[in-house]
This record gives C-alpha cells, sequence and structure tokens, in this order.
C-alpha cells in the first residue's frame, strides 16, 4: 500500500501544466498568435460589473458571450441603459430566469436589427445554479477545433475541443454566492489534466484558477518587461496582474513548494485550519511563478489596475 501510494505521489508529481492567463485580457494586438489554445467562453455572472476595461477585453476576446439570468441585467446597468452597445452582442441568457428584469429581457429579445438573436432560455431545475446551467450548455453546444497531424505529413485532422470558460462578475458579493462560484471550478473540473477545458474566475480586483496536482508554470509578467518601481507590476505596456497572490488549498491538505514569489515555500503544507499562503509577493523579476501541488489548490493573483 505504502508503495502504491508513493507512486501516485510521483505520478502527480510528474504532470506539467503551463499556463498564459494574460491572453485572456490583452488586447488582440498584444498577442503574437491568436491560436485555439486561447480560445473561450465568456459567462456574465449576476453581480454588478466594475472595472469595465477588463469586462470590455473579455468581452471582445470571447468566442462566445452568455449572461447567467441575472448577470444580463449587469450588462444592461453597465452600458445598454446609457445607450452603449458594447456588450449587445450577447448569445444567450440562460438560468430560471428570476432575476432578469421584464426591461432587460425586452431589451436583449428586441434590440437586434441583423445578426442572431440574443436566445433567452428558462431552466427551472433548482438542483443547479444559474452559472451551473451555463457551464452545462457551453459544453455541451460549443467545441473549437484544433488541427493534429496524421501519419501522413502534409495531412491533418480537426479534432473538437473544449473551449475555456472565463466567469466574470462572481466574486464580490455575498459570501456563499462568493464559495459558490469557487465551489465550480471544482465541480466542472474533475478531470486530472483539464480534458473539459479550464476555468477562470474575474472579479474587479483579481483572477483565480483551480491548480490540479502537478506542477505549474504561470507566466505573470510578458518576458523582457521592465520593471517598475513599488507596484510589483511591469512597465505597463502589457503587464495585466498586480503582485498579490494566493495558494489555497480549499479542496482538502496539500504540500506546496513554490518559485518566483518573496516569501517561497518548500513541501509546505497548507490546509484550512492550519497555514494558507495568503497576500504573497511576485517579486518584481519574476516573469513566470512556479508552484508544485500534491493536491488541487487554488490561485489567485491580483489585477493591475492603470
Amino acid at each position: 500500500m505504502i508503495e502504491h501510494h508513493d507512486d501516485a505521489i510521483a505520478n502527480q508529481r510528474s504532470r506539467s501544466f503551463e499556463w498564459n492567463p494574460a491572453d485572456l485580457i490583452q488586447a488582440r494586438s498584444q498577442i503574437d498568435d491568436k491560436t485555439t489554445s486561447d480560445q473561450f467562453a465568456l459567462i456574465v455572472l449576476n453581480q454588478p460589473l466594475h472595472y469595465l476595461d477588463v469586462t470590455r477585453r473579455l468581452w471582445e476576446n470571447a468566442q462566445v458571450r452568455i449572461a447567467a439570468d441575472g448577470g444580463a441585467n449587469a450588462l444592461y446597468e453597465a452600458a445598454g441603459q446609457h445607450g452603449d452597445s458594447c456588450f449587445d452582442d450577447l448569445a444567450m441568457i440562460i438560468g430560471d430566469l428570476d432575476s432578469l428584469t421584464p426591461a432587460v429581457h425586452s431589451y436583449y429579445a428586441s434590440q437586434k436589427t441583423s445578426g442572431p438573436q440574443t436566445l433567452v432560455i428558462r431552466d427551472p431545475d433548482q438542483e443547479s445554479t444559474d452559472f451551473g446551467k451555463a457551464v452545462a450548455y457551453i459544453r455541451q453546444h460549443y467545441h473549437t477545433t484544433t488541427s493534429i497531424p496524421n501519419s501522413h505529413p502534409h495531412h491533418h485532422h480537426a479534432t473538437p475541443k473544449p473551449l475555456d470558460i472565463v466567469a466574470i462578475g462572481g466574486l464580490g458579493g455575498r459570501v456563499d454566492q462568493g464559495l459558490s462560484q469557487l465551489h465550480h471550478l471544482y465541480l466542472f473540473q474533475t478531470d486530472a489534466h483539464y480534458a473539459d477545458g479550464r476555468m477562470y474566475l474575474f472579479s474587479g480586483e483579481s483572477l483565480t484558477f483551480l491548480l490540479k496536482a502537478g506542477r505549474h508554470r504561470i507566466r505573470v509578467r510578458e518576458e523582457g518587461s521592465v520593471v517598475s518601481g513599488g507596484g510589483g507590476g511591469g512597465n505597463g505596456g502589457g503587464d495585466v496582474f498586480g503582485k498579490h497572490v494566493g495558494i489555497l488549498p480549499v479542496g482538502a491538505a496539500s504540500r506546496i513548494t513554490t518559485r518566483g514569489l518573496e516569501w517561497d515555500v518548500q513541501d509546505w503544507e497548507t490546509r484550512f485550519g492550519g497555514r494558507v499562503s495568503t497576500s504573497n509577493h511576485v517579486l518584481p523579476t519574476t516573469e513566470v511563478v512556479e508552484v508544485e501541488t500534491t493536491e488541487e489548490v487554488l490561485f489567485t493573483i491580483a489585477l493591475r489596475h492603470a
């Protein structure tokens, strides 16, 4: 049994993952090559939208945009009611629709003069959240394709690949709702290798995502960026993240090793009720943060606002 346990730990630690989350919110002109690796679906949750610059960039970069019930209200209140059409290209509103206001329903159902209408789907199931309904619909109906060469060097075939999912507006309101959004990161990413796609949560202040057991390299700053004083950010040309980082063992206790942080740890046990790594800092010279973890942990990093 001990031998099998050691083999399992060794297998977990052999998994390696690369992350470049800045691609989600950088302007397309700042990304060298827009490939299928950065295609994602955007879900807008039912929270007021702050820092609209981030929301607009996510909106422009997304392949499909869906509002989870009252998320449509947030979009309308941020733009539509002021005569701003920047968030009008909404593919769908889905949920039990107990939060969607009649005015917003009417706006999205009638405002388009060309192109596909915004679908409004009522799902009354009380065993799933509006967020969960949106994720399930995306997983069922939206995929990207990646070209994979076969044995012949000039022949390729397209393989369906799940879209990554970015949710915005899920943190910063009620505590129970915020914990529910974090729960969804676990609930919808059960495969050890993210076979169903990766998921990210954006709030106005930070980005949060789930690190599976294994080794992770997370690019937090563009290669060769010039460091400015004091803030732990870059030169403002391409960096999108600030210096504050947290690594949280929400699901189970874990042992973590980090590199690139002000307070790095080595084979360090972290668990709720014990020690947790919060308010850590990315070093001014760090371009890639490395995290090795024996169990799933949440990684959260502050956004850098001009």
